[in-house]
């Protein structure tokens, strides 16, 4: 199984790229905002079971197959961390649009299954997600254990369980502190800004760390 340093630095990794504002949790934001804490927890739900779809095709698919080239794990992983700088450009660029996700009117309240769908379809589309699964699960897999899936299912679960903690948070603060927010558009360019910034160092992270073999 997956040794206790590799699942640890793992989890910091994971939890660089949870907490930084993406696709998911200006979802969440968007519906804690519109419609209130049960719809943004519910959203929250959805689209953790979305994204760890994600996990059992990596680690099921392409997973093993990136695992086992080192070329197409090199290829994967520049690739990876190009699209995560570029995120990260794009996010400090429009850093300014945040500020519609938390004052953005929204349609009435939806049914929970309804939003529990909706949650669930942007988890298993989200790009951040797919890029960080395919090109940074593969780097934490001690081949010497073997059953290489096993451990990418046991990575992406404490991912998901990470972001399901994290985005249940952002979701409830947003319902929460939403009259503050609105107050002070520079404090919604402030959190575009950072996220921004932590997406390129991340994607800077992906491409100087990996294996060596």
């Amino acid at each position: 199984m997956v040794s206790l340093d590799r699942l640890l630095a793992f989890s910091a990794l994971a939890l660089l790229l949870i907490v930084i504002p993406g696709p998911s949790v200006l979802f969440v934001v968007g519906r804690a905002l519109a419609h209130g804490r049960r719809t943004a927890l519910t959203t929250v739900a959805g689209n953790t079971l979305g994204a760890y779809v994600l996990v059992a095709a990596v680690a099921l698919g392409i997973g093993p197959v990136v695992e086992r080239s080192v070329l197409l794990f090199t290829a994967l992983k520049l690739a990876g961390a190009a699209y995560l700088v570029y995120l990260g450009v794009r996010a400090w660029r429009q850093r300014g649009s945040l500020r519609a996700a938390f004052t953005r009117a929204g349609p009435p309240q939806r049914g929970g299954l309804r939003t529990f769908g909706e949650g669930f379809a942007v988890g298993v589309a989200n790009p951040k997600t797919m890029v960080f699964f395919a090109a940074v699960l593969p780097q934490f897999v001690d081949r010497a254990q073997g059953h290489v899936p096993l451990q990418m299912l046991l990575l992406g679960l404490v991912f998901n369980v990470i972001a399901l903690v994290s985005d249940s948070v952002w979701g409830l603060v947003a319902s929460a502190a939403r009259d503050w927010f609105a107050r002070s558009p520079r404090r919604l360019s402030a959190v575009g800004g950072v996220g921004g910034l932590a997406m390129i160092g991340l994607g800077v992270t992906v491409a100087a760390t990996g294996r060596k073999d």
